[in-house]
């Protein structure tokens, strides 16, 4: 039975995982082509402004990032102060604003036309110059956007390891006369450096991968660039070499954020802690925790959700129609079956490792699992290359043999969308995967051997069942991010075919922001989904056990 499960599972595992990676390897692969005309054009003219502005909007979220997260998460995990237990799920929901819709909101609310200035003209009576208004659509701007809804990745993490950390050295550290902030510097923040690096490479790779803010903004960025060479010079080699670019930056990243977990080690959580204690905040102090926490809450969710219905509000009756449904339709259809093939495949590839942790199939596997860290601007690049090459080649083919063309059966459908989904966003429904297989024990599977189950048995009868929170929760985030997902759309949606976050990006590129916050709240309201599960799951983190305040 061994024999024959490793003769079956182990190159359907390899060969699958191949078929995944074909995206990630043609960006790759793409280096070594020769350069044409118009990449030594790219390279002497636009380039080095693509590299200087992505790397000024990642240092700018990054420092945006770790002030706005780790100030929330110490304040939340380990003081007490008036609205604190509220702001423990309420620091999560910008989350649910992908920062595109964000950053036509604020457009729409602050630009020169906008409501706020208009506002200081007519009670001053100035005109155009005579006053300074901070400009929105520039890095500056596209900065705060993003950290205004990437900084929870830093809070999640960084706040779960300010609760695991051990309570002996916090109580040791006030032996020693250290007050709070010399607690929290020289002490929590050390050991927590690993996870808050974590949090901040999540944070940085969807900077990169950003293309709507960038976009809408006209800021010269790698996302922004490779859009312009594939359909402004028609040049996919120079667009492939711009995205392989991009992929050094975003797997430097990953290598940054690996160097950081195996340090990891000196972590201390010494046994269940039973209780722990909280800095009391009075006065002052008190409020002023208050503030650092409902800042970003207010700036990053409430405010542009309360402007996007506002504006639904005036447009429902003009926008919400047959073609806005159509969008729902087309925007769940595609969500739901990202969702189930990747879920599928994430049990295939998790109970794979279980039953074969080879070297062949792990490598496999996380090669093909790498997506998520890759921009969907790349993923659709590296998509849409061999898939024209495979229509090419299947409508010569059908020409010679049969007389007829084929036409595009491959690239520039439906195919080809899904298939990108899949790559990109297999990672998630792993992780989550593999997290529920780790809670079943080995002898689960013996004993089912031991009754005559085979592999494939064992997983449908006893691992799924086991598995139903993990994978609930693996399609559930998969569903929201496809909901969610621009630049793959753009370049691979059949023509004529939308979702809901394509008609955002339309509607608000041709200025007509108002009428784009119908489809723009819809996706919020779904995004809000996966935030409700994090703020049940983070609330019941501590609640049950002990505190002592001080």
């Amino acid at each position: 039975m061994k024999i024959l499960t490793i003769r079956i599972w182990r190159p359907s595992i390899i060969g699958t995982a191949l078929i995944l990676s074909i995206p990630i390897l043609t960006i790759a692969l793409s280096v070594f082509e020769n350069p044409g005309e118009n990449w030594q054009h790219l390279k002497d003219t636009v380039l080095p402004e693509y590299i200087g502005n992505s790397m000024l909007l990642a240092c700018g979220v990054g420092i945006g990032t770790l002030l706005i997260g780790v100030a929330t998460a110490w304040l939340t995990a380990m003081c007490q102060f008036p609205g604190k237990n509220l702001f423990i799920w309420l620091l999560l929901l910008p989350m649910a604003m992908p920062a595109y819709i964000v950053a036509y909101t604020y457009t729409g609310m602050f630009d020169f036309a906008g409501p706020v200035q208009t506002m200081i003209r007519d009670w001053t009576g100035w005109s155009y110059r005579d006053y300074y208004f901070p400009q929105i659509r520039s890095l500056g701007g596209a900065i705060t956007m993003l950290s205004l809804v990437l900084y929870p990745y830093v809070y999640l993490l960084g706040r779960s390891t300010f609760l695991e950390q051990s309570v002996r050295v916090m109580e040791v550290s006030r032996t020693l006369n250290c007050g709070p902030w010399t607690v929290f510097y020289k002490v929590a923040l050390p050991l927590a450096r690993p996870a808050i690096v974590a949090g901040l490479s999540l944070a940085l790779m969807e900077t990169l991968a950003d293309y709507g803010t960038v976009s809408f903004f006209g800021l010269g960025v790698f996302t922004t660039g490779i859009f312009r060479t594939w359909y402004g010079l028609g040049d996919y080699n120079s667009a492939a070499k711009m995205a392989s670019l991009l992929l050094f930056f975003v797997f430097l990243l990953i290598m940054m954020e690996r160097i950081s977990r195996k340090k990891a080690k000196y972590h201390n959580i010494s046994g269940k802690i039973t209780s722990f204690s909280e800095y009391n905040l009075h006065g002052f102090k008190a409020w002023g925790a208050f503030a650092v926490c409902s800042i970003p809450v207010l700036l990053g969710f409430f405010l542009p959700a309360t402007q996007l219905l506002l504006w639904a509000f005036e447009t429902w009756s003009d926008m919400v129609n047959d073609s806005f449904l159509e969008l729902v339709r087309n925007s769940f259809f595609l969500g739901l079956g990202a969702a189930l093939i990747s879920v599928i495949l994430a049990l295939f590839f998790g109970y794979g490792m279980r039953i074969m942790p080879g070297k062949a199939t792990i490598i496999s596997i996380r090669t093909a699992s790498i997506g998520y860290a890759i921009p969907g601007t790349v993923i659709a690049v590296g998509v849409i290359i061999p898939f024209a090459w495979l229509d090419l080649r299947f409508d010569a083919f059908m020409k010679s043999s049969l007389g007829i063309s084929s036409g595009l059966i491959f690239s520039g459908t439906l195919i080809a969308v899904m298939f990108a989904y899949v790559v990109r966003f297999l990672a998630i429904s792993l992780q989550s995967v593999e997290s529920g297989l780790d809670k079943i024990k080995p002898s689960m599977d013996e004993a089912a051997r031991s009754l005559g189950c085979r592999a494939r048995d064992t997983l449908i009868k006893i691992h799924i069942p086991l598995l139903k929170s993990s994978t609930l929760t693996a399609l559930m985030i998969v569903f929201v991010d496809v909901m969610k997902e621009l630049p793959a759309t753009l370049i691979l949606r059949p023509f004529d075919f939308n979702t809901l976050a394509v008609r955002a990006f339309e509607l608000a590129s041709d200025e007509r922001l108002a009428d784009s916050s119908s489809a723009a709240l819809t996706i919020v309201f779904v995004g809000l989904l996966p935030v409700i599960y994090l703020s049940k799951t983070i609330s019941h983190s501590r609640l049950d056990q002990g505190k002592t305040k001080i």
